[in-house]
């Protein structure tokens, strides 16, 4: 049964919080010794490593890496009518949300002939990661094409793990679900790739042998992307971080977690039915609630009794209600609560109280919120419009979910006249004297000629200098 975390009279401290609060045990780094040598293989070896790998841990292996554009039509084709219409309907709500996200071109006026213009520019390519091991997120596929598409990125490609059930003209490549939200979303580069493996056929590319046996000398099976995005397992986080650099990540996701900040204005039912929502997810999913009526915390478990006994995935849902990372949280009063939760730093986070938005605009640190009793996270899972690609793991405090920023890169124009750089080049050239880099102001020096006309310092104004005492 969940535990229950009593803070009250207790100092909420951030150092006391974080030994306090329940958290699930993932780690990352211990994780890296086993994903290292699958990258190097995928590096080395490149479709052929693919093959064996997919045979090893998803036990299939598949005879085509990309799924070929007719597999992907038969998948849509196939589709339940009322689940392609559910994926429109979210399609079309995520990108009302996503396009009010678009950046455009600013520019700045710094001094007469000095501008600096900021652009926005997506990434050339992206890898899109969708999760296939206890469950399949045709969703998923959702929320990282949208923004990417939004964003104007040129290249898109998505992998996910071939299911090993399969059968027909399905048979070696990933869920059908998954492969039909792809059509539905016009993309046509899909591999049957799961795990770190996949992560690293997007760092390094991958090509068949060469016709001499050459290992990743031959055909192009899949080009390197710029960036990958999507969750996955704790392997497919390990990947992440040690290929970060070679690509760039959108984040390192762990388990999904729930937090729920409640007084006794709550519906225990409501409650308890939207902790086990998340705990159905994995047995490491995290489900914590935050109340300060013991009478709530006590009708919750009580449901949560009722519920899990009746829920389908009874046995996953049992595990992660018990995990250390799950509990009930007893606080004194609503503004410790907030405490609590701004300290755990949710990837969703259920403000279910009274005056509900209220509460909502004093959390600081959160993925997601859910205001009030008609706003539970699996809304957001799928049809609100916002992304369900949330940081995870406390994350939250300082990185925010997937969207059209997370495709686009700042850069900045800088365009002086002669005129602008004379009038400023005295602060450069004291700077560069400053940090001992003389070259610095050389190269603004050089601008002018010999014995260029740069002005004189300005003189200081007298009324910042002089006695202030």
């Amino acid at each position: 049964m969940i535990s229950r975390i009593d803070l009250r009279g207790r100092p909420l401290d951030a150092r006391s919080l974080r030994e306090a609060l329940p958290r699930a045990e993932f780690d990352v780094e211990a994780a890296l010794s086993a994903v290292r040598p699958i990258c190097e293989d995928v590096g080395h070896r490149g479709a052929e490593a693919l093959r064996d790998l997919g045979e090893r841990f998803d036990g299939v292996r598949p005879t085509r890496l990309r799924v070929p554009a007719q597999v992907l039509k038969s998948a849509l084709d196939g589709l339940d009518p009322q689940v392609r219409a559910a994926l429109t309907e979210t399609i079309r709500r995520v990108r009302i949300v996503h396009e009010d996200q678009r950046r455009t071109d600013r520019t700045t006026q710094v001094a007469p002939g000095g501008t600096v213009v900021e652009r926005w520019l997506p990434v050339d390519r992206v890898g899109l990661y969708v999760p296939g091991g206890v469950a399949v997120y045709p969703s998923s596929v959702v929320m990282n094409v949208v923004p990417a598409q939004i964003a104007g990125v040129a290249s898109i490609a998505v992998t996910s793990p071939p299911q090993r059930d399969n059968t027909g003209v399905f048979a070696g490549y990933p869920a059908p679900a998954i492969l039909a939200a792809c059509e539905l979303l016009g993309i046509d580069e899909v591999y049957a790739v799961g795990g770190a493996q996949a992560i690293a056929m997007f760092a390094f590319g991958a090509r068949e042998p060469g016709s001499d046996g050459t290992p990743n000398a031959g055909g192009v099976v899949c080009e390197p992307v710029t960036l990958v995005t999507g969750p996955g397992n704790i392997y497919v986080a390990a990947a992440k971080r040690l290929l970060k650099g070679v690509i760039g990540i959108d984040a390192e996701a762990g388990p999904t977690e729930i937090a729920v900040l409640a007084d006794d204005s709550a519906d225990p039912e409501h409650v308890a039915a939207d902790l086990i929502s998340q705990a159905e997810h994995d047995t490491l999913a995290a489900s914590v609630l935050v109340t300060d009526s013991e009478d709530l915390a006590a009708c919750v478990e009580a449901a949560l009794v009722r519920r899990m006994a009746a829920t389908k995935h009874t046995e996953r849902v049992t595990t992660a209600l018990a995990g250390r990372q799950s509990g009930v949280v007893l606080v004194d009063d609503l503004d410790a609560g907030i405490t609590v939760v701004n300290a755990y730093a949710a990837e969703h986070l259920e403000i279910q109280t009274r005056d509900a938005r209220a509460v909502a605009l004093r959390i600081r640190n959160a993925g997601a919120i859910f205001i009030g009793a008609f706003a539970p996270v699996s809304l957001g899972d799928y049809c609100a419009g916002s992304n369900h690609v949330l940081p995870t793991g406390g994350c939250a405090c300082h990185s925010s979910g997937l969207s059209v920023q997370s495709f686009l890169r700042g850069i900045h124009l800088v365009d002086y006249t002669q005129a602008a750089l004379r009038e400023v080049a005295h602060h450069v050239i004291t700077l560069a004297g400053a940090e001992d880099l003389p070259a610095h102001g050389e190269a603004v020096v050089a601008r002018f000629g010999e014995g260029g006309l740069l002005p004189d310092p300005a003189p200081e104004d007298e009324s910042t200098t002089g006695d202030v005492s």
